[in-house]
């Protein structure tokens, strides 16, 4: 299999452009560029000029605003699959919201949003089929808003650690955390000292272990039942 065909098989397991044909993602491959990040360097901060939407092909980027203090607030962790920045090419204002940095050595794609939003405009069906792949998206960002806003940092611990697992898992589970904690604990609006404490109580309690990155989920339910 070539690199060209690899690409193609890649992005049509991802939403954006799962609903597009070959002949329409042969086009978006055409107008695409391959870019490798080293670990903590940033990709666009907020407030540049945006003419590019990107996927994640390998490790992990971080967007993240700055308070007038100088302070960070992880918005979002993406890993492989994941997508971002394309919305803005709907909005009149084409400028990244947020800033960009990869959390390790990261290989992106980055997709020309003109020719993207073109081919949209050639094919109503496309489109229509794209908004629904949008809104559901819209809607899982509407619960996790609520997960934020109106639960205490020990649910949202607790969520964050349960979403690493498979569905089914009931019992004794590990999970290694690829992300820093102190990144984890923005992302989950969590003080990274409340986050340790959060830790070290669900220990105590017997629900958890942790020794540095690995955590071992020894009461799958008992977590659960926390919820």
């Amino acid at each position: 299999m070539d690199a060209d065909q690899a690409l193609l098989d890649e992005l049509h397991r991802v939403y954006l452009f799962e609903e597009l044909d070959d002949a329409q993602l042969t086009r978006v491959l055409r107008n695409s560029q391959r870019c490798s990040l080293p670990a903590k360097s940033l990709l666009f901060e907020a407030g540049q000029p945006a003419d590019r939407f990107y996927l994640v092909h390998k490790g992990q980027i971080k967007l993240f605003t700055l308070s007038m203090d100088g302070d960070e607030k992880v918005m979002e962790i993406l890993y492989p699959g994941d997508t971002f920045a394309e919305a803005i090419m709907f909005m009149q204002a084409k400028r990244y919201p947020v800033s960009a940095q990869a959390l390790v050595d990261t290989e992106l794609y980055s997709f020309d949003m003109k020719s993207f939003r073109k081919i949209l405009e050639e094919s109503q069906q496309t489109c229509f089929r794209l908004m629904a792949g949008m809104s559901r998206r819209l809607h899982a960002r509407i619960n996790e808003i609520s997960n934020l806003t109106l639960h205490n940092a020990t649910y949202r611990l607790v969520v964050f650690l349960l979403e690493q697992l498979p569905e089914d898992a009931i019992e004794l589970a590990e999970i290694h955390l690829s992300t820093p904690k102190s990144v984890i604990a923005s992302r989950l609006s969590i003080q990274p000292e409340t986050f340790s404490r959060i830790l070290t109580r669900l220990s105590a309690n017997g629900l958890i272990a942790v020794k540095g990155n690995d955590i071992s989920l020894l009461d799958v339910q008992g977590l659960r039942d926390l919820l």
